[in-house]
C-alpha cells in the first residue's frame, strides 16, 4: 500500500501515523519545508505542495499511490487538487484502489437540535460549509467516473493531544458559553485515523459520519475538564453577551445531533465514544501540553 495524504496537518498526521504503524508507505504534503522533518519523524515522507503547482516529484508519487486522503479544505476558489488537476485528480493516480475526502458535519447546517444521519438534507449555513458541499460533490462525481471507492468522512469538532479543554483552561481561553438547547458532537483525532484505516482496509466507499456517540452542550465539556484538573471552571456566560469572531459565532448557528450508526454498523468501534472517556484518557496520559505550531 502506498498512501498519499494531501494536507498532513493535525488529522492528516494522525492518519499517516496509523497507516505507517501497519507498515504502509505514507507520503504527506505540507506547504512548509520547515515542517518536513517533523513529518519524517512520524514515519510520513514529506512532500511540498504550495496549493498551486504539483512538482514532478509529487506527480511521480501520485502515479504510485494505491490509497489517497484529501485533507485540504477548499476555499473560495474551490478544492486545490481539483483545480490543479483540471477537475479529474484520479487521472493522476492510475494505481489507485481507494480514496477518502475529509469533510465536516457542518454540511448539514442547522437542524434545530434534531438527529441527522448520512441521508439527511445538507443545508449549510456558513460559506465554508457551502464550499465543502461543493467539494464533496466534485470528489464523488470524479470517483464515480473513475470507478474508485471514495469514503467521504464528515467529521465533527476535532480534538485530542495538544488540542483540548485542558489546554484552553491552562492558557485562560476556556469559556462556558451557554445557549439553551445547543449541542455539539466531537471526535478524537485518533478515531479519525482509526476510521480511515478501517475503511481503507475494507475498500469501503460512501458517506460516513465520523463522530462521537454523545452530542453535548459545550459548557459541560469545559466543566468536566476543569473537574479533572481540580480547578474551578470559568463562570457561565450567556451566548448572546459573548464577544466572538464571526467564525466562532457561526458554529452556534448550527444545532444538531449527529448519528454515527452507519460506520458502527460496519463493525467499527470508537475508542473514545464520548467526551468523558476521552478527557479522562487525555488527563491520565498527560496529553495536555499545547501542540507546537
Amino acid at each position: 500500500m502506498v498512501l498519499v495524504i494531501f494536507g498532513a496537518g493535525y488529522s492528516g498526521k494522525a492518519i499517516g501515523q496509523a497507516f505507517a504503524a501497519r507498515g504502509q508507505t505514507v507520503y504527506g504534503t505540507t506547504r512548509s519545508s520547515r515542517k518536513a522533518a517533523a513529518l519524517a519523524a512520524l514515519g510520513i515522507e514529506p512532500l511540498i505542495f504550495d496549493g498551486e503547482t504539483l512538482s514532478s516529484e509529487a506527480l511521480a508519487i501520485l502515479a504510485r499511490a494505491t490509497h489517497f486522503v484529501q485533507s485540504v479544505a477548499p476555499g473560495p476558489e474551490g478544492d486545490p487538487l481539483m483545480r490543479v488537476s483540471q477537475g479529474d485528480p484520479f487521472l493522476l493516480m492510475p494505481q489507485l484502489r481507494w480514496a477518502s475526502y475529509l469533510s465536516t458535519v457542518g454540511v448539514y447546517g442547522d437542524h434545530d437540535g434534531g438527529w441527522v444521519d448520512e441521508e439527511s438534507a445538507c443545508r449549510p449555513v456558513s460559506q465554508r460549509s457551502v464550499e465543502r458541499v461543493e467539494a464533496e460533490q466534485q470528489w464523488l462525481a470524479a470517483a464515480g467516473k473513475a470507478d474508485i471507492p471514495l469514503a467521504v468522512l464528515r467529521l465533527s469538532g476535532i480534538y485530542g493531544p495538544g488540542r483540548n479543554g485542558f489546554v484552553n483552561l491552562a492558557n485562560g481561553t476556556a469559556r462556558r458559553l451557554v445557549k439553551p438547547g445547543q449541542v455539539f458532537n466531537r471526535i478524537r483525532v485518533e478515531d479519525i485515523a482509526r476510521a480511515s484505516l478501517f475503511l481503507a482496509e475494507r475498500g469501503e466507499g460512501g458517506i460516513f459520519n465520523v463522530t462521537d456517540h454523545e452530542p453535548a452542550p459545550p459548557q459541560d465539556v469545559v466543566t468536566e475538564a476543569a473537574r479533572l484538573m481540580g480547578r474551578e471552571p470559568p463562570p457561565e456566560q450567556a451566548f448572546e453577551t459573548a464577544e466572538l469572531s464571526p467564525m466562532a459565532r457561526s458554529f452556534y448557528g448550527e444545532n444538531k445531533r449527529v448519528s454515527n450508526a452507519k460506520i458502527c454498523n460496519l463493525g467499527f468501534v470508537f475508542e473514545f465514544p464520548d467526551y468523558r472517556v476521552s478527557l479522562a484518557q487525555l488527563w491520565a496520559e498527560k496529553c495536555c501540553p499545547a501542540e507546537a505550531s
